[in-house]
């Protein structure tokens, strides 16, 4: 059984008074709140475990490196890897991201290639192949989606041919809350001869996620929205794939054997971790991911379906009230309109009855745009939101109503 209640007793910041108010926290698509166990994770490690990893001949640099290599291991099993080595650690999704631009396109995209992505993209899977196909000269094509928000195969499928040597999509859209079938899309693309690249940062957090069952080439996240801290992301690669790669960063940790003349680096993944690594903030993730891992990424699916479905009937009841996206297959991301009433002003007087929401275009200003606006507000779930999250979020749209 799915215990909100108790889940949320697990997250110190939500017992916190906001202008007064209960804190009903609905940007969790931004950034996740951390639970107790993440917390005291990782104040132990800088407390009695801290050292450098993969360098030290001692008892913490052993530990540690231990840990830091236990926390891949976490990431291989949350999206189910094949191996270890198929993980690499990056600073967030943007990375990992700009590295398979940097090092992959750089190395096998010529001018007469395509690149295929999707009007939902967020700007770290639009922005590094605008700059990359500047670079090279590429087509970049874009596949639309349907004015709903909802994913059209058919689009897709018009769009992709056998110049396609890379199609990067989101799992799931973090202004509508669509979620592609990613399945259906990896399987289409390899059957051109195209790699995938699937921007999970929302798609990981709401339901179970395996790599080998999609057949995904590549699969970026960030821990911060995983439950865990900042400075600390996830780049997912096939094992042949990463090994053809060349480094993205130089320096150490990386390298093999360097001379005055030359340099030979490592393999994968150590040949993209350049440096001393965000060790604390990997271990962090580590234990968000075990909290995530007992609870069942199921269950939690499970969970936010239920208010998804909560939120779209008490919606109803709020006059001039817009939902922008309306997929069926949706998760608990919601970005509205309250005609008549501002974004920004709407989320000021959001923010005096506790209830937290993100305004702007959400790093995805072109998406934003296609559906008809310059600025929406965004309500989004978490493990711990509640009925009685969404209840306060629906007091407060009403009494917003009143003022305009």
């Amino acid at each position: 059984m799915y215990d909100v209640e108790a889940i949320r007793k697990d997250f110190p910041i939500l017992s916190r008074l906001i202008n007064g108010k209960p804190n009903t926290f609905l940007d969790s698509a931004a950034s996740a709140q951390k639970p107790q166990v993440v917390i005291d994770k990782i104040v132990q490690t800088y407390t009695r475990d801290y050292a450098n990893v993969h360098r030290g001949s001692y008892l913490l640099s052993e530990e540690i490196t231990a840990e830091y290599e236990a926390a891949r291991h976490k990431v291989r099993q949350f999206i189910n890897a094949a191996d270890d080595k198929e993980i690499v650690f990056t600073r967030n999704a943007t990375e990992s991201i700009n590295l398979v631009a940097a090092s992959w396109g750089r190395k096998f995209l010529t001018k007469i290639d395509e690149v295929l992505i999707s009007e939902a993209e967020h700007h770290a899977n639009l922005v590094p192949w605008q700059v990359l196909r500047d670079e090279i000269g590429f087509e970049l094509k874009i596949f639309k989606i349907n004015d709903d928000g909802t994913y059209n195969h058919d689009e897709f499928l018009r769009c992709l041919s056998g110049k396609t040597k890379l199609v990067a999509v989101t799992g799931m859209s973090n202004v509508l809350g669509t979620v592609f079938p990613l399945a259906e899309i990896i399987k289409a693309a390899h059957a051109v001869g195209a790699k995938v690249l699937v921007d999970a940062c929302q798609y990981v957090v709401h339901q179970p996620t395996d790599v080998q069952a999609l057949d995904c080439d590549f699969l970026a996240f960030s821990g911060h929205k995983t439950y865990g801290p900042t400075g600390i992301g996830v780049l997912y690669g096939k094992a042949g794939i990463l090994a053809s790669m060349p480094p993205y960063q130089y320096g150490g940790d990386m390298v093999n054997v360097v001379t005055y003349q030359s340099t030979t680096f490592d393999v994968p993944p150590a040949r993209f971790e350049a440096g001393t690594p965000a060790i604390v903030q990997a271990i962090g993730l580590g234990a968000a991911l075990d909290y995530l891992m007992n609870i069942g990424m199921d269950n939690v699916k499970a969970h936010e379906d239920e208010l998804v479905k909560y939120a779209r009937e008490r919606f109803r009841e709020v006059d001039r009230l817009q939902e922008i996206g309306t997929a069926t297959d949706k998760g608990g991301v919601f970005s509205v309109v309250l005609n008549g009433v501002h974004p920004q002003d709407l989320a000021f007087i959001l923010d005096k009855e506790g209830v937290a929401v993100r305004v702007g275009h959400h790093c995805a200003a072109p998406l934003v745009r296609r559906m008809g606006y310059e600025s929406l507000a965004r309500a989004s779930f978490g493990i711990y939101t509640n009925h009685a999250d969404i209840d306060r979020f629906i007091a407060a749209l009403q009494k917003a109503r009143t003022f305009f």
